[in-house]
């Protein structure tokens, strides 16, 4: 099957064949049609499935086919729980419409609310955004919806865990009654199918991945170690294996501030984002984590929600998260669209219950290993303890071998998108992968 037999425009068809997408993954396939018929949908499926395409593309192609949008009028309504997130659904939008003649935008806050405002004032055909800005220009009359066609909820479990259905409500008590709605979300939990219930009219239900797995492409390594020792053996796996892009996620702001000043100390560019960060500053780390001018990006769950990275090759839990369910959207993070990806997690005494739970969630069994001179102390407390400063920890260009048979040397021998970090059950002719293998490319 490819993007020309689901019936969309020519011109959208161009453009993603130009991006060199040649046929549409599962959740595409099943939604897009939908969608072009009229249709209420509510679909699951996992990040890095190609779902934003899946209803960018048909939203497009409708709204293309209507008449131009007027002025403070809003035809097309996609909310988001993050700015990042909202910031990469816009981005998709551009990207596949730029050879349509249809206005886009997107507001959310952390930044000057008039600039969006005067935008604003021609319309949008299609609009994102976070709920509480789009509470805010509406207050202050900047955008009508009389005229809103479709509405779409992207991530909405992701929503409903950072507090955000009293605002949904608000929202959609001031759309027309007639619309369509397409509501994305992870899982179907029972919370989703309550809002959904009151939302969609005979929807048509899709599912593309079982319920809280994790992506097949994606090799998931635990690592024990003691939590004062975890920057330390951190840096030594990023040197020694000359991991390039790495996305870190840690618990708590501070303690991605601390670890961040930790790996910028021992020559690892690092940035991170996280709440208390401006706009203008997680839009700049961002950037140049993507541009790979920074190596490691520290994230929290919140903050690192619309991080879309092609071909990431790493992530790394270096604090489990509290909610077994994170697990999965941590790591959805890499192995995306069918590329291969590599998920790492640091894990100290005190983080056996919550690896107990994601083992529980993904109906999945993990090797623990150990790496050589990083090995936990059986007689360590497992409450937390003060972590090492930058100056103590241990250089990882010490001579300490990790148990993994191989040199650093080799691993050098990949490519950007990094080595693959080996356990130490591999042999030692373990092959590389291909500087040169080619990119996959199946869904966009």
């Amino acid at each position: 099957m490819t993007f020309s037999d689901l019936g969309l425009d020519a011109a959208l068809v161009r453009t993603v064949e130009e991006k060199g997408y040649l046929e549409p993954s599962p959740i595409q396939a099943q939604a897009i049609p939908a969608i072009l018929q009229g249709s209420d949908i509510m679909a699951a499926a996992q990040t890095g499935t190609g779902k934003t395409a899946g209803f960018t593309l048909p939203l497009l192609h409708r709204l293309n086919l209507g008449k131009p949008v007027r002025n403070n009028r809003v035809r097309a309504l996609v909310l988001t729980p993050t700015r990042e997130l909202a910031a990469q659904v816009h981005e998709s939008v551009q990207t596949y419409g730029q050879h349509l003649k249809l206005q886009s935008s997107v507001v959310f806050g952390g930044v000057k609310i008039n600039p969006q405002m005067m935008r604003l004032r021609r319309g949008a055909d299609i609009l994102v955004a976070t709920p509480g800005r789009l509470i805010d220009l509406y207050e202050q009359n900047a955008l009508q919806f009389n005229d809103l066609e479709i509405l779409v909820l992207d991530e909405a479990d992701r929503m409903l865990d950072m507090g955000f259905i009293n605002d949904i409500r608000k929202i959609l008590a001031l759309l027309p009654k007639k619309r369509q709605n397409l509501l994305f979300s992870a899982t179907f939990s029972d919370d989703i199918r309550k809002l959904a219930k009151g939302l969609l009219k005979d929807p048509l239900e899709i599912s593309v991945s079982p319920q809280n797995s994790t992506a097949p492409a994606v090799e998931q390594i635990i690592y024990e170690v003691d939590k004062t020792n975890k920057t330390a053996l951190l840096a030594h796996l990023i040197k020694e294996q000359q991991w390039n892009q790495v996305l870190v996620f840690g618990r708590t702001k501070h303690g991605a501030d601390r670890l961040v000043r930790q790996l910028t100390a021992l020559d690892i560019p690092s940035a991170v984002i996280h709440g208390n960060r401006s706009q203008n500053q997680r839009t700049e780390a961002l950037a140049g984590f993507k541009q790979g001018k920074v190596q490691v990006l520290v994230a929290t769950d919140i903050a690192a929600r619309g991080i879309d990275i092609d071909q990431l090759p790493y992530v790394v839990n270096y604090d489990l998260p509290q909610v077994a369910e994170d697990y999965v959207h941590r790591i959805g993070r890499t192995g995306r669209a069918g590329a291969s990806g590599y998920a790492i997690s640091l894990v100290s005494m005190d983080e056996k219950k919550q690896l107990v739970d994601i083992e529980k969630l993904t109906k999945q069994k993990f090797e623990r290993q150990q790496v050589l001179g990083f090995e936990p102390d059986p007689h360590a407390p497992k409450t937390d303890t003060k972590p090492k400063n930058s100056q103590n920890i241990k250089s990882p260009n010490s001579t300490v071998k990790v148990k993994m048979n191989h040199s650093a040397k080799a691993l050098g021998a990949k490519s950007k998108a990094g080595a693959k970090p080996k356990a130490a059950s591999q042999p030692a002719n373990t092959p590389a992968r291909s500087k040169n293998r080619p990119r996959q490319q199946r869904a966009p």
